[in-house]
């Protein structure tokens, strides 16, 4: 069920559409409006408050910085996720028939200077076809102060890069960092309630949190082909709610159907 009071539903023009297939990415202004922000943040932080701390250097990046799907505990986020605006966008992308394929808080908070190095999303769970899309939804004004993303315009078009991880290293979740040129990099500057659409193949990465007084929330949503496997794991399907159109997986089909 739409709603509308939360966000704010569009479609991307011809114009919108030609400009992500060259560049590979997209700003999207204001789809979550203040009432959405304010119930998505509450959401957000009581399940993160559940079974998180404050930042601990000591830690990993996925320990201080992740909450896996975000969308089993906060209501606001399972509706923006399962019929938001953004999967409007994404079969406009994709096609008809999309899964939610990921949903993660991001939270980088105040004081965690660690960056995250350049890498693509598909280089961290590659799948096929090669069409999911990464969307980034601001949950705070995010600027190069507090940690913004960083991407490299058309990067998308060199395709899938292969990264090579020992078992250890996977066991270890070792970030999977990619050669970019810096010097070619455009920060994603975002106001709350903006989202930011790229590539599966677009290479990006984000800087540290500086701020003495800011956090960086935002929430990680990927869509992709409903019929999407992965690569790595024998080709087995992708499991994700089936949020658009139908698909020959019946594993899909069933997986979440009554959340």
């Amino acid at each position: 069920m739409k709603q509308e009071e939360l966000f704010n539903y569009r479609k991307l023009t011809d114009e919108e559409l030609a400009s992500f297939k060259e560049s590979g990415f997209l700003v999207i202004k204001g789809i979550v409006k203040d009432a959405g922000l304010a119930q998505m943040r509450q959401e957000c932080m009581t399940a993160w408050d559940k079974e998180k701390e404050g930042f601990d250097p000591n830690k990993s990046w996925l320990q201080n910085s992740l909450l896996v799907n975000i969308h089993h505990q906060a209501a606001a986020v399972r509706d923006y996720y399962f019929d938001g605006p953004l999967v409007d966008i994404a079969t406009q992308i994709i096609g008809p028939n999309i899964k939610g394929a990921t949903s993660q808080l991001t939270f980088k908070m105040k004081g965690n200077t660690k960056p995250f190095g350049w890498h693509q999303d598909n280089g961290y769970g590659e799948l096929e076809p090669y069409n999911a899309l990464t969307t980034l939804t601001a949950l705070d004004d995010t600027d190069r102060g507090n940690g913004c993303l960083w991407l490299i315009p058309g990067s998308h078009k060199e395709g899938q890069i292969r990264v090579e991880q020992d078992e250890m290293q996977k066991k270890s979740q070792s970030e999977i960092v990619v050669k970019a040129d810096d010097n070619l990099a455009v920060p994603m500057e975002m106001k709350a309630g903006d989202a930011l659409i790229f590539n599966c193949w677009m290479l990006h990465k984000s800087d540290g949190n500086y701020s003495t007084d800011r956090d960086r929330r935002i929430l990680f949503l990927r869509y992709a082909d409903a019929d999407a496997v992965e690569v790595y794991n024998n080709r087995k399907p992708r499991l994700g709610r089936l949020v658009r159109g139908d698909t020959k997986f019946e594993e899909v089909k069933a997986f979440e159907a009554n959340i």
